[in-house]
């Protein structure tokens, strides 16, 4: 199988949840220039909706992912007075 290295390092949202070692999910990932789809792998289970970064190409639209926090969000954005 041919590895998808353009994927690596790309954030993406859970649309499907992950089993951990039971079972993929579903990430979608923003990439060239447009949005795709890939089975999604995770070490542990997460939710549908978890923020991951993918972490490795298994080949054939499937990817390893951990849960990732994107360190340039500002978190009291949400926050109308700066305050939690």
């Amino acid at each position: 199988m041919v590895s998808d290295q353009a994927v690596i390092g790309s954030p993406g949202v859970l649309l499907i949840a992950t089993r951990g070692e039971a079972g993929p999910g579903e990430v979608l990932v923003r990439i060239r220039g447009g949005s795709e789809t890939f089975l999604a792998w995770s070490e542990q289970p997460l939710p549908r909706g978890t923020t991951v970064l993918v972490i490795e190409s298994r080949g054939a639209r499937q990817v390893d992912v951990a849960e990732w926090t994107d360190p340039t969000e500002d978190p009291w954005a949400d926050s109308a007075d700066g305050q939690a």
